[in-house]
């Protein structure tokens, strides 16, 4: 696993820093839609401060996280229920 020396720039400011080569492509990315979603507070509620910026991305971020995780969580609760029904399936016919 190499890692490579990479700098990316994020609200006018540049961040050096050492990534896995296999997550360079990731990191970028991430770099690139942060900068995206920083242009669209900015051009659409007119937020000039950085700093404000960086907050309503970061907030808009862990909601978006926080309704994955429900999400998620929802998933595996159904995927569990399932499993104990075909469990409870299995074990008829085996009796």
């Amino acid at each position: 696993m190499t890692e490579l020396s990479i700098k990316i720039r994020i609200a006018e400011r540049e961040y050096p820093m050492r990534v896995k080569e296999e997550e360079e492509e990731r990191i970028r990315a991430v770099g690139k839609v942060l900068n995206e979603r920083l242009r669209f507070f900015k051009d659409q509620y007119g937020i000039q401060d950085n700093q404000d910026l960086l907050a309503m991305v970061a907030f808009e971020t862990m909601v978006e996280k926080m309704k994955l995780d429900e999400e998620r969580a929802s998933h595996v609760s159904q995927v569990d229920q399932r499993l104990t029904i075909l469990d409870d399936l299995l074990s008829a016919v085996n009796k």
